[in-house]
């Protein structure tokens, strides 16, 4: 048995219900491993400027770990009171541990760092800590001792994400398989994200790559090409007012993700009451070729759910055309979805079996430790 501490940002984000899964599936799968767990999270000042921004981020957190039975198993490091481990039995713990597990680099303190015996960085967002690094405006990989990605093609010739000179251990995201039973039903294809995200598009060698919002303007006409409604719990900042008058206008239906997917369970159940998903990926996931998937939809495929997914290079590792449908461009998106409604259940089930074969928590996170432990 391993002692695994898993280093993410938590706290900062109250009510986004996917965020606390995609940290979720880390920890409930590596406790199915029998590893000991523990989550550590930071809250600053600047993160939270008032008492009332402080009480919601840090009963936040708290719900989330005691909602997945984690409430003895994570440590938040801020100022003042908390609930959770403290600073020192943290620290001791860390100290005790076979490796910290360190979410794009987000535990930055140096009396952490300094006390586990092995720092290991998990690139979830691929393309922007590269590209940062290599313009010189922000490096996250310092004082990491192992690299770990989401970006399952970097450091293939095609893929124009820079290496860094790093040697990757390239990994999907985790899917624990009991937490997403199969949920038959459902007759909107829907998706949840953001249309920008928190970061800006990136200038690097002579390209911009982009974001989100400007896949989904590719695929503006999709709505009035097919029969199912096409839903996006979309989380769309009011001064992109001209972008969400074009979506509804095309026929998109677009909900709140504040009122669908507030917390783990509510956006459980709400891609559990889909009938598949079309997932849109950043620009920059797709232009680089990076491999990247989203850890949503291994949530979607675990459930029973089919994905068609915007290729980003992820159909070289895993099997397309049942369960798991790729596009490059409009007319391959409307053929994904008309192609699930042609016969649901086949691809129900072949998405399940896709999760199970190639996403599942204890398979990926045997895999990722054993590539990372010395």
């Amino acid at each position: 048995m391993a002692r695994v501490a898993v280093g993410g940002a938590l706290a900062q984000r109250p009510g986004y219900g996917g965020h606390a899964w995609a940290l979720l599936n880390y920890l409930l799968g590596l406790r199915q491993l029998g590893h000991e767990v523990l989550f550590l999270d930071r809250l600053s000042a600047e993160m939270a400027p008032s008492a009332e921004a402080r009480e919601r981020c840090v009963g936040w957190l708290d719900a989330v770990m005691q909602g997945a039975g984690l409430g003895g198993s994570y440590a938040l490091l801020a100022e003042g009171d908390a609930p959770g481990l403290g600073r020192r039995e943290a620290v001791e713990w860390v100290g005790q541990a076979d490796l910290l597990l360190n979410v794009m680099g987000f535990i930055d303190d140096e009396e952490v760092l300094a006390a586990s015996s092995r720092n290991v960085f998990l690139d979830i967002d691929p393309g922007f800590g590269q590209m940062w690094r290599q313009l010189g405006l922000h490096d996250a990989f310092t004082g990491h001792d192992a690299f770990v990605t989401v970006g399952e093609r970097i450091g293939e010739p095609d893929c124009l994400i820079p290496t860094c000179g790093i040697e990757w251990v390239r990994t999907p995201h985790p899917i624990v398989l009991d937490q997403w039973p199969v949920v038959t039903g459902g007759g909107r294809f829907t998706s949840i994200g953001s249309w920008r995200g928190p970061y800006d598009p990136v200038e690097y060698q002579g390209h911009r790559y982009g974001l989100r919002a400007h896949e989904l303007r590719k695929l503006l006409p999709l709505p009035s090409l097919v029969e199912p409604v096409l839903e996006l719990a979309l989380d769309i900042d009011p001064s992109d007012y001209a972008d969400k008058e074009a979506l509804l206008a095309q026929g998109w239906t677009l909900v709140d993700p504040a009122a669908v997917a507030a917390s783990p369970a509510t956006y459980r159940e709400y891609i559990q009451g889909s009938l598949a998903e079309l997932m849109v990926p950043k620009g920059i996931y797709a232009e680089t070729r990076s491999g990247w998937f989203s850890e949503r939809s291994a949530a979607y495929l675990a459930s029973g759910k089919p994905v068609v997914a915007g290729e980003t290079g992820f159909a070289e590792r895993y099997p397309t055309g049942e369960g798991l449908l790729a596009f490059a461009d409009l007319d391959e998106a409307r053929a994904g979805v008309e192609a699930i409604l042609a016969d649901p259940a086949r691809h129900s089930r072949a998405a399940r079996e896709i999760a199970a074969e190639h996403f599942e928590a204890k398979k990926v996170l045997g895999r990722l430790l054993e590539a990372v432990v010395t």
